[in-house]
């Protein structure tokens, strides 16, 4: 029997402690997340709350999985997030396949 995570309540915005709740992080961690990912920049209210959108929640829980799921680190996900992620490793999979041909050179 699997647990699914619970569905975020149909809103326009979530402040910080409900997105805390949801997403099963700190309040401090949703923070630093900010200063690191240029792609979760939640609003400010009147009252200088975050007020966090649907498309942030989902950043957010994309940013955990790749941290704590898939072992990335925070810059390794942040290239991920950027999409530069999958073209490092074609071109360290290229530049291997380079060099293996070179070797195969030499040997023959």
């Amino acid at each position: 029997m699997s647990l699914k995570p619970p569905q975020p309540p149909s809103k326009l915005f979530y402040r910080i402690g409900e997105v805390s709740r949801l997403t099963g992080l700190e309040p401090y961690v949703l923070r630093y997340w900010e200063t690191e990912f240029p792609q979760l920049r939640p609003d400010k209210g009147r009252s200088g709350q975050r007020l966090y959108k649907k498309k942030d929640l989902q950043h957010i829980l994309q940013i955990k999985d790749l941290l704590y799921k898939e072992g990335y680190t925070i810059s390794g996900a942040r290239k991920k997030l950027n999409g530069k992620g999958d073209q490092d490793i074609a071109v360290i999979i290229e530049s291997a396949k380079k060099e293996l041909k070179e070797i195969l050179q030499m040997l023959k």
